[in-house]
């Protein structure tokens, strides 16, 4: 049994952005439900999670970007005994509120504990129960729910801290991770591999991306069995002959056929196979040294049995 971390903090539920909104702390408490009733939980190694440093998330972002959305927080908190808006608009589907740069820092720090235990050698993998998610947070810009890109951090800092040369991001969300790709583009170090629902927000990823990006663009209702057989024809050599040093998943579950947001027909069991081959590159070539993090996932069922197949996967449960 592969000894797996697993990371989670309650300062992750204080991030909210209104009423009815899909990426909601609820989805969290899917999760720890799920891992409790099924005895998974029992077999993880919990790992304390600390808030990312400026110079930590400035490995993926600019400093204008990440004090940009910190004086917008502040004033927030300022303005709110005089009456003042309690939140401020990103876009029309992000919200940013008083506690959502401590749960965007913690996420990140997250990312950033997983890389240093697995590469300490704590644990063989990690999973990251972090919200808000990154996979959208441009270099500059924050969008689709994300305000930092955490598997963007998480890589570079297994980079620049770590010393390795090379790193793979798979990213297997419904939607395209824009984010990661504005970051990463060009970087030789650094193999992104995804598929996601195209024509789909945000409406990127399917021309001229990057030599080191693998974007592979699937039509709604693309079912399992063909997704499979898309990863095992292109991304599992591509992900071969890179070898990477470590892996890293954007680990997003709303291409599940339950999840309203997107109109893909993906399984838990689908989930489960992705993280087995992937898992198979690992060991070859990363001495199985892998940190997953949290992307999308709005159904809270098909949420929290996905995460649970992925987290199996990992840990040989």
């Amino acid at each position: 049994m592969a000894k797996t971390g697993y990371l989670i903090h309650r300062d992750f539920w204080k991030h909210e952005m209104g009423a009815g909104h899909p990426e909601c702390p609820a989805r969290l408490d899917a999760i720890e439900d799920r891992l409790l009733a099924s005895g998974v939980g029992d077999a993880l190694q919990r790992i304390d999670v600390p808030i990312a440093t400026l110079p930590q998330i400035t490995l993926a972002h600019s400093v204008a970007h990440v004090e940009r959305l910190e004086e917008l927080s502040q004033r927030l908190v300022a303005d709110a005994p005089a009456g003042g808006p309690d939140h401020a608009q990103i876009d029309p589907d992000t919200t940013l509120m008083k506690f959502t740069m401590l749960a965007a820092r913690r996420a990140a720090g997250a990312a950033v504990a997983a890389v240093d235990a697995v590469m300490k050698g704590e644990v063989e993998n990690a999973f990251c129960a972090v919200r808000p998610p990154g996979h959208h947070a441009c270099r500059d810009q924050a969008m689709g729910f994300c305000f930092l890109n955490n598997v963007a951090i998480a890589a570079r800092h297994a980079l620049e801290a770590h010393g390795l040369e090379r790193v793979a991001i798979v990213d297997f969300d419904v939607h395209h991770g824009n984010g990661t790709e504005d970051i990463l583009s060009n970087d030789p170090r650094v193999l992104m591999v995804s598929f996601f629902q195209h024509p789909f927000y945000p409406y990127s990823g399917a021309d001229h991306p990057a030599s080191n990006m693998l974007n592979i663009p699937v039509p709604a209702y693309t079912k399992g069995m063909d997704i499979r057989e898309l990863v095992e024809a292109m991304w599992i050599p591509r992900l071969e002959s890179f070898r990477p040093q470590m892996i890293f998943f954007s680990a997003g579950f709303d291409a599940h056929y339950d999840d309203d947001l997107g109109q893909l027909r993906l399984n838990e069991n689908d989930y489960a196979w992705i993280t087995g081959r992937v898992r198979d590159v690992a060991r070859r070539f990363s001495d199985g040294r892998i940190v997953s993090l949290l992307e999308g996932g709005y159904n809270f069922h098909a949420l929290a049995r996905s995460v649970e197949a992925h987290i199996r996967a990992l840990a040989d449960l």
